[in-house]
């Protein structure tokens, strides 16, 4: 077993965009990283077959919160852990829950022990504490694991956001005690990611950086934003909180976003993202493509037989038209799903593979100006 490595390999010259590689015991994860989102130890539509061969996605996110729900721990370990349960081989991130718990507000009350909540599947209630996340994920078996945090609305004022990440800073010098004192299971290493918060605010997420980043621990997330802010407020904290985390540490920012985002924040220093867009938004006919944004249920598309994009290897592009995905979706068919989740999640690999290749080649700031217009346009 090996601790998680990471090495920059190129710096863009004329933003904070760099190419890395990251690499695990389950192996390696060239960076910048797009991560399908498996909430429930699925990708939904998707076979794990399909993600290896189709998307070629190095690493995929599970959800600590609804895993624990169902199918619950005891079936998680007896199966030997998520990888195992799954037939996944590659890379496993999960996420703390903290973000499902700030979605629940209406059942929720936070504690300086932990949140009491009620499951949205029977309502029943539980409890999550720093400790008993750690204990969770590890049983899960991720090979990063996120601390436990609490994640403020957008629209909270400064003493809601400093109270709360103040909560959120003692929450994870637990989670680290309980890491540190419990093995990593199913034979691999298991590393753990604190999460910076903060709101809105420039003074409490440099305060946030300066604390997590005291920790030394393998990586640093960047949370509660794409939470309901402006598109240039995201921005402007995920750039700070870029300049006060550490170089030669992977910045993971959650539960972001759409391409334009993506390279965005690419341009600013981050490393990892996640999101369920691609899949959630394929599913109700919304497609991605190097040319711009696609209702595929628009009746344009009728009688349209080329490919949903020429630009992109994906095996959605290379064998079926526009108009067949359109006739997949207009008739419910669950065979379009399947496709729109491949296709979107092709093109978002592709886009970082690109990024990726550009801030290597030396102009990755020019191609990013071009490709940012040109992937919101409505085709």
């Amino acid at each position: 077993m090996a601790a998680l490595r990471f090495q920059v390999e190129k710096t863009d010259a004329s933003t904070t965009a760099r190419a890395g590689m990251l690499t695990t015991d389950h192996g390696p994860i060239p960076t910048p990283v797009f991560m399908p989102v498996g909430t429930a130890g699925t990708v939904k539509a998707l076979t794990q077959q399909q993600l290896q061969q189709d998307v070629n996605a190095p690493i995929i996110l599970g959800n600590t919160y609804h895993l624990y729900l169902r199918p619950g721990l005891e079936v998680m370990e007896a199966a030997g852990g998520l990888h195992r349960f799954m037939g996944w081989n590659r890379n496993l991130l999960t996420d703390s829950g903290g973000y499902q718990v700030f979605s629940l507000s209406g059942t929720r009350k936070i504690s300086e022990e932990g949140v009491t909540f009620r499951s949205h599947i029977d309502g029943s209630t539980h409890l999550f504490t720093p400790e008993s996340v750690m204990d969770i994920q590890r049983i899960i078996g991720a090979d990063i694991m996120m601390a436990f945090d609490e994640c403020p609305a957008a629209d909270s004022d400064h003493t809601y956001a400093l109270k709360s990440m103040e909560l959120t800073h003692r929450w994870l010098d637990r989670c680290l005690a309980r890491f540190n004192e419990t093995p990593d299971r199913y034979g691999h290493t298991q590393h753990l990611f604190p999460i910076v918060q903060g709101g809105v605010y420039r003074d409490l997420r440099k305060l946030s950086c300066e604390y997590v980043r005291s920790k030394d621990t393998a990586g640093y997330a960047i949370g509660g934003l794409s939470v309901g802010e402006p598109e240039a407020q995201l921005y402007d904290i995920c750039g700070w909180c870029c300049e006060h985390l550490p170089v030669d540490r992977p910045r993971y920012l959650m539960g972001v976003g759409t391409p334009w985002n993506l390279l965005e924040c690419v341009a600013l220093g981050v490393d990892m993202f996640d999101c369920v867009m691609p899949t959630r938004n394929g599913r109700n006919a919304m497609l991605f493509t190097s040319e711009g944004v696609v209702n595929i249920d628009n009746k344009k598309w009728e009688n349209d037989f080329s490919p949903l994009d020429r630009n992109i290897d994906s095996v959605v592009s290379e064998t079926y038209s526009r108009a067949y995905l359109r006739h997949l979706i207009k008739s419910k068919e669950i065979l379009g799903y399947t496709l729109a989740s491949i296709h979107n999640l092709c093109f978002y690999q592709w886009l970082m593979r690109q990024a990726r290749a550009h801030i290597i080649a030396g102009d990755f700031s020019v191609w990013k100006s071009t490709m940012v217009a040109r992937l919101q346009q409505r085709c």
